[in-house]
């Protein structure tokens, strides 16, 4: 009991010296974002380690992560509100598929042109190429909130996070399970990668719709606050008694739970009431926010950097180029408007999250029967989730304004 409170307080210090951070990168003008990550490097375990391995192995805290991160997924799902995206919805369907999969073929390309020559199994291009075309949305909308952002690069981005995130899953764990039916002596169930994308999203729907019917009847801001809060907490349990006690071991996305969620009941309500509901739960969202970008950053080796080889630069080289002239290309077969051409591209980056979440299934697929090549892909993704972040939160904040939809800087605390 006592060992948990300390961590409690552990937990809730690193917190509040992100906050810190945050508020002193923003005052030379960076997205207060790049300081909690690297409040969370400088905090994690592999520096001062107030934020230790004890702490982050903890059953509660990994709870608390995925509860945080359902939460974080209101600020995509509010924003799908049908009526008000039905006209782009070929152009953000078509841009995902242009930049989600130019991003896995020229990584792929460029990797298994690599491999072919240094003797090295080619399945690792199709390994690298599945994890490089991930987006972690949470940066790019921290930055949204952050500076106020308002335009077609924000309209476009907001439904594409969650459009990539379902493509990211679908590719990965197709890529895995052909991987492992021919690598290792395990096959990767079926219903894995069939559900893996999907559940997330019937999950959040099933939840989302009472919500929706009963938030629609309530008055009292405070009550439906309190009842938001509880249907999140419901979204977020059903995603546990799946994945602990329904199919042990399947990943799921709490934040496409919670972009489901808030899409069903978003569509439900009054504008106003939407509206009413989520000044009221931007409080909330700000430390969710801090405490979940601040974990994104933990796992960060900076030592890493150093050993960073032709691998990582070229994994971040290429993942760049699939992002940005992927986005690019889509954007201008649907004729978007020019801003989303020329910068939507920059706001996709951000990838660490994701990247070592998928790195760490493929470790373990391959630790056995190809451990070498399973410390290929560790090392070069580690390396480059370092690299990439810090360059990444820097191009995503320079996108919007290059776009002029910074209209203004407020803390997301004060939202």
């Amino acid at each position: 009991m006592m060992t948990t409170i300390l961590m409690i307080l552990r937990l809730w210090a690193a917190v509040v010296l992100a906050v810190f951070a945050g508020r002193l990168v923003a005052k030379i003008k960076l997205p207060s974002i790049l300081g909690w990550l690297i409040a969370g490097m400088v905090l994690g375990p592999y520096a001062l380690g107030l934020i230790h391995q004890p702490l982050l192995d903890a059953g509660w805290y990994k709870t608390l992560m995925r509860i945080l991160e359902c939460g974080i997924g209101l600020m995509i799902g509010t924003e799908l509100v049908w009526k008000t995206i039905k006209k782009s919805g070929k152009q953000i369907i078509v841009t995902t598929l242009t930049e989600s999969m130019g991003t896995f073929v020229l990584v792929t390309l460029s990797f298994g042109a690599i491999f072919y020559l240094t003797d090295i199994p080619l399945y690792l291009a199709f390994l690298f190429g599945s994890i490089a075309l991930a987006t972690a949305p949470a940066p790019a909308l921290s930055i949204i909130r952050e500076f106020n952002t308002k335009g077609p690069v924000t309209k476009t981005l907001m439904p594409m996070a969650a459009l990539d995130n379902i493509m990211a899953v679908v590719i990965f764990f197709s890529a895995v399970s052909v991987v492992s039916a021919n690598v290792t002596s395990e096959k990767m169930p079926l219903y894995f990668v069939v559900l893996t994308p999907f559940l997330p999203l019937i999950i959040g729907a099933a939840v989302g719709l009472p919500a929706g019917q009963v938030l629609k009847k309530q008055k009292n801001p405070r009550l439906s606050l309190a009842t938001l809060i509880g249907f999140i907490l419901a979204a977020a349990g059903m995603g546990f008694i799946f994945v602990n006690l329904i199919f042990p071991g399947m990943m799921l996305n709490f934040m496409l739970i919670g972009i489901a969620f808030s899409t069903v009941f978003a569509n439900s309500v009054s504008e106003e009431k939407l509206k009413e509901l989520m000044v009221l739960f931007y409080p909330i969202l700000g430390v969710s926010m801090i405490a979940v970008m601040l974990n994104l950053g933990t796992p960060l080796d900076y030592h890493l950097i150093s050993g960073a080889g032709v691998f990582t630069a070229v994994y971040i080289l290429t993942r760049t180029l699939g992002k940005y002239f992927g986005a690019y290309w889509g954007a201008t077969v649907t004729k978007a408007p020019e801003t989303v051409k020329k910068y939507l591209g920059l706001t996709l980056l951000p990838h660490s999250g994701v990247s070592l979440v998928f790195t760490g299934i493929v470790v373990s697929t391959l630790t056995v029967p190809a451990p070498q090549e399973a410390k290929i892909i560790q090392g070069t993704i580690a390396a480059a989730a370092i690299i990439n972040e810090i360059i990444a939160v820097l191009m995503a904040k320079k996108g919007f304004e290059l776009a002029g939809e910074m209209e203004s800087k407020k803390d997301i605390l004060q939202l």
